[in-house]
């Protein structure tokens, strides 16, 4: 005979004992702030950094191998991408967990809440770095990451048709000793990208160096700058805008601004505050051999709404000479003889440069740099103890720098 519902017996709980819910599921995971926020900067010049980032408000800015760590929300995300000067770029923590193996990094990463996150059907990339963990194939790691945020998100984050005005968004996974960090690249492009400086030479220092450069020469906006080796004009142009008040980020866009967390109502605010200061009353120049170089550095002042306060001419670097006003700062970013140049032929260069600086540049400092310390040496300038060297270009680059040219 079939048993029915009615015929079968049921365990009988002991009196007292209470019914066991099974495990709720896991909460979804979204950064809600105050989150982690980290800004990427050059390594060597972390420290540098640090300061730059305290001077602009954010007073728990925390020096951290590679960057600089950080507490917000989004709007210290958006703020800190306009203003900063010299971070790479700006990650978004998204979250951390422990994962030994591909299935449970799968796993864990499918917690997170992608679509509240990043928005519907966006296309998405991942850059996976592995280091000291059972999870060892970067490759495998992000095949998982991918497949589980195309699949909360939708086909087109795997790289199917999408709005062609919404960027692709970078994921970036850190898998060191076992412990898995995702971020969320918000700046697209890398900040050295002002959108203003389109024409450049055949070895040009990026924006972002440079104003940490500047900074650590002690610059603050108050003096000249003077480049007698301009090439498309960086370090005059980065430290007019310091001058000025302008803010970095003012000519392009960045990756946060698609993302469903946005505001555009603050940030068209936020944009509007930083906008230009008092024009000084010193000027900001330089020079060049090369007539292309100073019809680039010309163009480039213009496009950042510069010229008539920066201005450039065609001479050697044995004519070069400051403009009229205070002394100030000459910052050089000349020849290394690795990429450009003939070290061999390089030190009578270096050393014109030298005299030309000690007997028509007096009162003021200098910075120069550069990959060879022979060739710094050939200038014959009185040069301050050096720092650390920083990676440029496959390269690694030292700043040098003086107090005031006797």
């Amino acid at each position: 005979m079939a048993r029915t519902s009615s015929s079968r017996r049921r365990k009988k709980r002991p009196a007292g004992e209470t019914a066991v819910a099974p495990p709720a599921p896991a909460a979804p995971i979204r950064p809600e702030p105050p989150f982690d926020i980290f800004l990427a900067g050059p390594p060597g010049l972390e420290h540098v950094l640090t300061e730059e980032t305290r001077a602009l408000g954010f007073a728990d800015a925390a020096e951290v191998p590679g960057g600089v760590t950080l507490r917000g929300g989004w709007p210290e995300v958006w703020r800190v991408n306009l203003l900063s000067r010299g971070a790479t770029r700006v990650l978004v923590r998204l979250a951390e967990f422990r994962a030994m193996h591909l299935a449970q990094l799968d796993k864990r990463v499918r917690r997170v809440d992608w679509m509240s996150i990043l928005g519907e059907g966006r296309q998405v990339q991942v850059e996976t770095v592995c280091r000291k963990s059972k999870i060892y194939h970067a490759g495998a790691a992000t095949q998982r990451i991918e497949t589980a945020i195309r699949e909360a998100l939708g086909e087109a984050a795997g790289g199917g048709e999408t709005d062609s005005r919404a960027p692709k968004l970078k994921i970036m996974a850190r898998i060191e000793d076992d412990l898995c960090t995702l971020s969320l690249d918000t700046s697209g492009a890398p900040l050295h990208m002002r959108g203003t400086k389109q024409a450049v030479g055949k070895a040009p220092l990026r924006e972002t160096l440079a104003a940490l450069f500047l900074r650590q020469c002690g610059y603050d906006g108050r003096e000249p700058v003077y480049d007698p080796m301009c090439g498309s004009g960086t370090f005059p142009l980065e430290a007019a805008e310091i001058a000025l008040g302008l803010a970095p980020g003012r000519s392009r866009g960045f990756a946060f601004e698609s993302l469903p967390d946005f505001d555009p109502g603050i940030w068209a605010a936020m944009r509007a505050a930083a906008g230009q200061g008092a024009r000084p009353d010193f000027r900001f120049g330089g020079s060049d051999r090369d007539p292309g170089a100073v019809s680039m550095a010309a163009e480039n002042a213009a496009r950042a709404g510069l010229d008539g306060l920066v201005s450039f001419r065609q001479c050697p670097v044995s004519e070069a000479a400051p403009p009229d006003g205070p002394p100030g700062l000459v910052m050089i970013n000349p020849p290394y003889g690795a990429r450009i140049g003939d070290r061999k032929l390089l030190f009578g260069l270096y050393g014109a440069l030298g005299e030309g600086l000690k007997t028509r540049f007096r009162g003021w400092r200098v910075g120069l740099v550069t990959t060879d310390g022979g060739l710094a040496k050939a200038t014959g300038l009185p040069w301050l103890p050096t720092g650390v060297q920083v990676p440029h270009g496959g390269l690694k680059i030292r700043l040098y720098r003086t107090d005031p040219l006797p």
